[in-house]
């Protein structure tokens, strides 16, 4: 008996280290650099086709860009504030327009506005993916946030097909 316990042990003793490191990493989904870009393009045109002149960031789970386009005529200032809209979006996980009134004068969550590098205006959002933010794609240069949220919404809507993987 004590030898085909021992033997069985044996056995198993080389799982247990794969099953250790598995405890200790995760695996993520990411854009590839070609969807970001596609939705950035997407949402660039549909800018665009408003009349507007913008620019637009799609940026990772991390909040690191990987897409950036900048419209021609659109401020000098819009490559920055989309990024941060993004990147906004993705850190608190909330689109932000949702931020917007969340974070007034008197709220609960008005000390966001304070955080570093958050961009609490709207055009920043979050995109998803079997229900877990892949990235953020953030639009600066429509006039206001819920027009900068119409071309962010056309850059997701480009590439809905690949989040359905």
């Amino acid at each position: 008996m004590r030898k085909m316990l021992l033997a069985a042990l044996v056995a198993c003793a080389p799982l247990a280290p794969a099953a250790h490191a598995a405890e200790g990493t995760f695996s993520q989904t990411m854009l590839t650099p070609e969807v970001a870009l596609k939705a950035a393009q997407a949402a660039l045109e549909s800018c665009r086709k408003n009349g507007w002149q913008a620019a637009v960031a799609v940026v990772d789970r991390g909040g690191n860009v990987q897409a950036l386009l900048r419209d021609r005529y659109a401020g000098p200032h819009t490559p920055g504030v989309a990024t941060g809209k993004a990147w906004t979006a993705v850190s608190f996980r909330t689109n932000t327009t949702d931020l917007v009134a969340m974070t007034g004068p008197g709220m609960p969550q008005a000390g966001l506005r304070n955080v570093p590098g958050a961009t609490i205006l709207g055009g920043g959002l979050k995109i998803e993916s079997a229900g877990s933010i892949v990235a953020g794609i953030g639009v600066s240069g429509a006039p206001g946030g819920d027009a900068d949220d119409v071309c962010a919404k056309a850059g997701i809507k480009a590439i809905e097909d690949a989040l359905n993987f």
